[in-house]
């Protein structure tokens, strides 16, 4: 794809953003208006930066949307969270059929009520063909319960016959994730300040380039996604190498 000539862009893009979408209560709370005032800013910021991903050419996005932590909120925010969801992804449709953006959801996608599973999974299935980019949404997602997940089905297989366990490597491992045909994130983006991963992408982001900034997630915006972007291009990226390993890795000389 051509990048949009309106940004400017970064050398060394990511490949694939994942994004700990944080501070949408505080926000409002800031500027004392109820929470869901801050998580309908919060819809519009994920707008902004799925459009601007989509511009900058880069095939994969993660927002972390709603853990399965977050169950445990007020029945009234949930089920406003919901409720938001599911306007999103209507009024959101023409736009990711447009920009040929294929969505995709990971989690324990049959917590949530009846009502969003049918929106969520028509319109998975309506952008389905899309190929520019994959936008995938975590809900209800937890990674501890990923990975708990994942040897639960290899230890049915196993008792089954079905995988010898001698055998069992990481590349096993990683086709009973979520994930198993999405890339590791490049780079995780964290909001609001807070210097965690909320058990978001544990065994994903073994090797990620972590950026936290203490901008809200309402306030994050296409300016604040570059700086993340313009950071990223500086790291040295070196997966336990030497800098001489990666150079001779990059330039393809052994000598």
């Amino acid at each position: 794809m051509v990048k949009s000539p309106d940004l400017d862009i970064p050398k060394n893009l990511p490949r694939h953003i994942a994004i700990i979408m944080d501070g949408n209560g505080r926000w409002a709370k800031k500027r004392h208006l109820p929470r869901i005032m801050g998580h309908r800013q919060g819809a519009k910021t994920v707008k902004e930066i799925v459009t601007t991903v989509r511009k900058l050419g880069i095939p994969y996005l993660t927002l972390y949307a709603f853990s399965k932590e977050n169950w445990s909120r007020p029945e009234d925010e949930v089920s406003s969270l919901m409720d938001l969801l599911c306007e999103y992804l209507q009024r959101e449709l023409d736009e990711l059929l447009g920009n040929k953006i294929r969505l995709r959801a990971i989690g324990d996608l049959e917590d949530l009520p009846d009502r969003v599973q049918e929106i969520l999974f028509d319109t998975i299935e309506k952008t389905s063909k899309n190929y520019e980019m994959e936008l995938i949404l975590a809900l209800s997602y937890g990674s501890r319960a990923e990975i708990l997940r994942a040897v639960r089905t290899i230890g049915e297989k196993c008792q089954k016959g079905e995988i010898d366990p001698r055998k069992i490597d990481e590349r096993t491992f990683r086709s009973f994730l979520y994930t198993s045909d999405i890339p590791d994130p490049d780079l995780i983006i964290r909001t609001s300040g807070e210097m965690r991963l909320s058990n978001f992408l544990l065994f994903q982001a073994a090797y990620s380039e972590l950026y936290i900034t203490k901008t809200l997630w309402p306030d994050f915006n296409k300016s604040e996604l570059l700086k993340a972007l313009t950071d990223y291009s500086k790291r040295e990226r070196r997966f336990g190498r030497i800098t001489e390993q990666m150079i001779l890795k990059c330039t393809g000389s052994d000598s």
